[in-house]
């Protein structure tokens, strides 16, 4: 017997509306620019959560450094004050040099700022303090590249041949013999380096005649 009135219902897939209507309004919506949108911001967010968490820690750092290196290039009492809050801006050859005064009693007694020259290998940048005579109280390598084992004993930990500036000046000797004795001047050079000291000496001879034409702004009340 044949049943002739009814045939098997095809069954829909289960679901196939739903991810229809899903996939449609994905596509209107513009679902996966927004998806790496937001991705984006909540890590541009954190980005900058991390760096405000890191930068107060990363400059204190930095200026505890530079405090311990503006103490290294003067002698022992000679000043009272904070030196990172008693500054003048000055303009060198284009460049802002910020100059850094040592107080005593209120008094100016010494400039301190840097200065640089091209060594061996890399930008020499130097710290050194000058007081209201015109003298080197102090000077101290911050940054250099040179090489290892030569160059690099214009550190004051690695020899004491930057001790060499002490009570220097520009009379101390004349401006003619601010070179090594190599090129006819009165400083040391280093052994197996000469080009190094020869940059650090023409960097602290420079600094110097900047002070002496800048003398007023640097000092201050003490000029």
């Amino acid at each position: 017997m044949h049943d002739h009135g009814h045939t098997a219902p095809v069954e829909a897939p289960v679901g196939d509306g739903a991810s229809s209507v899903i996939d449609a309004w994905r596509d209107r919506l513009g679902y996966q620019p927004l998806l790496l949108g937001a991705v984006a911001l909540l890590a541009s967010g954190a980005l900058a959560v991390g760096a405000r968490l890191t930068t107060g820690p990363i400059a204190e750092a930095e200026a505890n450094d530079l405090r311990t290196s503006l103490n290294e290039v003067l002698p022992a009492g000679l000043a009272d004050n904070d030196f990172l809050n008693d500054t003048v801006t000055l303009d060198r050859d284009g460049t802002p040099l910020t100059v850094y005064r040592a107080r005593g009693g209120g008094t100016v007694k010494a400039a301190m700022f840097k200065t640089s020259s091209y060594g061996y290998s890399s930008d020499i940048q130097v710290l050194m303090a000058v007081d209201a005579g015109g003298t080197l109280l102090g000077v101290r390598v911050l940054k250099h590249a040179e090489t290892p084992g030569l160059g690099d004993k214009i550190e004051a930990g690695k020899s004491t041949w930057i001790h060499g500036f002490d009570g220097r000046s520009l009379d101390n000797p004349a401006p003619a013999r601010w070179a090594v004795k190599k090129d006819g001047g009165e400083f040391d050079q280093l052994t197996g380096a000469t080009i190094t000291p020869r940059a650090v000496v023409k960097a602290v001879k420079e600094g110097l005649l900047f002070f002496e034409s800048h003398k007023q702004q640097m000092l201050g009340d003490a000029s």
